[in-house]
């Protein structure tokens, strides 16, 4: 079984109340994803049988909601039926998705966003763009402190540029496809049926579990491990050059860090073993980032690179790591400050 962050055993990492059976005038239990049940209803609208077709409805119409099932609005749910776990397409995807993941550690879903919605995505990426908080620091793959005991070829004192932007959940409105994909119960499910999860959860994370990642032009995301044992992602734009997603695909395990191979990768003395994979935008990427050691090249033109990273936990309420928030981005809140008082050390023994 995967293992996830918790708040617990972090290991890995980073309205109104209503009574449970609510019923409508007609004492039929309220349906959130039935338009005749929403409060903007018409008066004498009568509820549908079956799910409703909001394939019409611009996506920007809708807010993100955890109860909202069909995603057809942004999907491409001809090729993904989200909306039918066991329908034989979704099911042939995900087991695809097992296959790559257990091979490359890496798989791809393509062109899982409509083109209506990738091109809102877009669009709300540059918006959100002017929110993101740029930091600039030289960091190891570990992100931890120089050790001037090691030798000094030893991957761990290889210090890189490291010059990136994130626009934190707290900053991404409620109306926008990436939050509406976030939360929505399809999505949830998809993402724990590829990953061999019974079921998933949203960060209780203020800052992460949402985020959008920021590249601009001469930018870079150097060598580097992820906290979580898995990510999952999604380019919403893509610059003109550069901006490369290359890794090394379980160059460690729980067992050993594997200093010699990871310090030749780093060192550039070893070319073979990184991939490079070609992702556009619109493609869901899910990615074992704790034990693959990855970056994403300098970026060039003058475009920007965007991508949402989309984090879910194996258990609710979890939350990220207080210095690594606050190297990432530059602020930490109570909830932080107050995980990190309960917080224990990491059940697999790697360094970060």
């Amino acid at each position: 079984m995967t293992r996830f962050p918790d708040r617990t055993d972090p290991s890995s990492i980073e309205d109104v109340d209503a009574p449970a059976n609510m019923t409508g005038d007609d004492d039929r239990p309220i349906d959130a994803d039935n338009p005749a049940d929403r409060e903007d209803a018409p008066m004498g609208t009568t509820a549908a049988t079956t799910q409703p077709d909001v394939s019409s409805k611009p996506a920007q119409q809708w807010l993100a909601d955890a109860e909202r099932t069909d995603l057809s609005a942004l999907v491409d749910t001809q090729r993904y039926p989200l909306h039918d776990a066991d329908d034989p397409r979704l099911q042939a995807e995900i087991a695809r998705v097992h296959e790559d993941l257990d091979r490359e550690g890496c798989a791809v879903l393509r062109g899982f966003l409509r083109p209506d919605a990738l091109e809102q995505a877009r669009q709300e990426g540059r918006d959100l763009s002017a929110k993101s908080y740029y930091a600039s620091r030289r960091v190891n793959a570990w992100f931890t402190r120089d050790d001037a005991t090691l030798p000094e070829n030893d991957p761990r004192r290889i210090f890189m540029e490291r010059t990136s932007g994130f626009v934190t959940r707290d900053m991404i409105p409620a109306d926008t496809v990436i939050q509406q994909l976030y939360v929505s119960p399809a999505m949830k499910r998809l993402v724990a049926a590829c990953l061999d999860e019974e079921e998933v959860f949203e960060y209780a994370d203020p800052f992460a579990g949402l985020v959008q990642n920021v590249l601009p032009p001469g930018t870079e995301q150097p060598w580097h491990y992820d906290t979580n044992e898995y990510i999952v992602t999604m380019m919403t734009d893509m610059p003109d050059s550069g901006g490369e997603f290359q890794y090394c695909p379980n160059i460690r395990t729980p067992a050993g860090e594997n200093y010699d191979g990871v310090g030749a990768v780093i060192r550039g003395e070893d070319e073979t073993t990184p991939r490079t994979l070609l992702l556009r935008p619109g493609d869901l990427q899910l990615f074992k980032g704790r034990y693959s050691l990855h970056r994403v090249t300098r970026v060039g033109g003058d475009r920007e690179r965007h991508t949402a990273i989309f984090a879910y936990s194996q258990q609710p309420g979890v939350v990220g790591r207080l210095e690594r928030t606050r190297q990432l981005y530059g602020r930490v809140s109570e909830a932080h400050i107050e995980a990190e008082k309960r917080r224990e050390g990491r059940a697999d023994g790697l360094l970060d």
